[in-house]
């Protein structure tokens, strides 16, 4: 009989919710996330109907985000939502742009190229800045030819989205003919400005990193070959770090390469700079054909 009331109570308790006017299911929608609600949409008509609500929506989006152009051309604010999910928006005079993580609401930036310190930028034997009609940015950065490779990028976290654990990600693509990070990985490191920060390591050849990631030795024939092969093992000895930490780049969907620098968790109240830099400057070596979109922080996954 115990067990009859339980079923019969959790019959009635369900079909109870069907008959909450939809402003109410509309307001609880509103306390999960943009992913439960989408989800929920799909259970029954008075769900889809509360889901589309500007009110949830609403509760969806940051209070501090910026406001496109043509915000006046959006039908909903569901509808502005996954706009700013899917086209970046430009701000500080295009050093920077905004976006929403889809799943969560959470606020994503990009640092543009421009608003970076990258050292050598403004000497043309080194880095040239030229445009590229696949960046969001009217301008990138492309590495000519550097020994002391250092770049970095800071950014408030009274910007981000609080109780959040945020990565930050080199954005950048490769050149025909790229040389100085085949057999050499850099140092990335994200943390609050003026403190000492954990390093780790960064692979940016990606076909280095995948044959460093497979362990993949190239088969060379002939004796010569293989004396060489062995001094250039000596020259440039395999990272000490631990393997297992090593960061290797990614392709995106927009078509540019990303490899995480490292993560920091941004808590409620946090007013602090938070500083990512990525340096390569104890090889030696020189180094070309990086071509530098920016610096993106979003909240990581997982």
């Amino acid at each position: 009989m115990a067990v009859e009331n339980r079923h019969t109570f959790t019959v009635n308790t369900v079909s109870d919710i069907y008959q909450l006017p939809e402003g109410c299911i509309a307001n609880i929608l509103s306390l999960t996330s943009p992913r439960d609600t989408c989800r929920l949409s799909v259970v029954a008509t008075i769900f889809r109907s509360a889901s589309e609500s500007d009110a949830v929506w609403d509760r969806f989006l940051p209070p501090d985000y910026p406001r496109p152009d043509s915000i006046g051309c959006f039908g909903s604010k569901k509808e502005l939502y996954f706009y700013l999910c899917h086209h970046p928006l430009l701000i500080d005079g295009g050093t920077k742009s905004f976006s929403l993580e889809k799943r969560s609401g959470k606020k994503c930036y990009m640092l543009a190229a421009r608003s970076l310190a990258i050292v050598w930028a403004d000497t043309p034997r080194y880095w040239r800045w030229i445009s590229l009609p696949e960046s969001r940015f009217s301008e990138v950065a492309e590495l000519l030819d550097v020994c002391w490779f250092d770049i970095s990028g800071k950014i408030n976290t009274s910007m981000l989205s609080p109780d959040t654990n945020y990565a930050a990600y080199f954005v950048y693509t490769t050149k025909s003919r790229t040389y100085g990070f085949d057999h050499q990985s850099a140092e990335g490191a994200v943390g609050i400005s003026g403190h000492e920060r954990k390093t780790q390591t960064v692979f940016l050849d990606p076909e280095a990193a995948r044959r460093h990631m497979y362990q993949i030795v190239p088969r060379r024939e002939g004796f010569f070959n293989q004396i060489a092969d062995i001094l250039r093992r000596e020259a440039n000895p395999p990272p000490l770090e631990n393997e297992a930490q090593a960061r290797y780049p990614q392709q995106r969907s927009d078509g540019w390469i990303e490899v995480e620098l490292g993560e920091f968790f941004v808590k409620r109240g946090q007013d602090v700079e938070l500083e990512m830099t990525l340096t390569e400057v104890k090889g030696g070596n020189w180094k070309s054909g990086l071509v530098v979109e920016g610096i993106e922080i979003r909240p990581k996954e997982g």
